[in-house]
């Protein structure tokens, strides 16, 4: 290995580029998203699969809501009282969905319209 490929491995990691809160965000609600629906067109086999996804949905929303709740969140007032019904929303529907008194598909649609907004950068 020549000097100049030591030098390139060295700093590639560095290079690499920066990831912002909303980044992150995406992308863990998108991982998420995309286990709900996997679980969900699965079979009856699938369910602890689905239970398990619905969980971390839960928990990521419980995240959400919690820092739409904090007073150093920037956001809208108005943005900020939406998400936070959200986040009831999806706490109470994923309990129905769980006991096999509701569709998952709420809960996929709110996701994608969240994913959709932090694609866009709207705030």
């Amino acid at each position: 290995m020549n000097a100049l490929a030591t030098a390139q491995q060295a700093y590639s990691s560095n290079s690499a580029a920066t990831r912002t809160p909303r980044d992150t965000e995406y992308e863990t609600l998108a991982r998420i998203t995309h286990r709900i629906r996997a679980a969900a067109e699965g079979d009856a086999a699938d369910y602890p699969k689905l239970a398990h996804a619905l969980h971390d949905n839960k928990r990521l929303w419980t995240v959400f809501a919690s820092d739409v709740a904090s007073p150093e969140n920037g956001l809208p007032t108005d943005l900020r009282a939406r998400l936070f019904y959200l986040a009831e929303f999806v706490d109470h529907h994923t309990s129905l969905v769980l006991v096999r008194k509701a569709s998952v598909v709420p809960l996929l649609e709110v996701n994608t319209s969240i994913l959709r907004g932090l694609r866009s950068g709207a705030s």
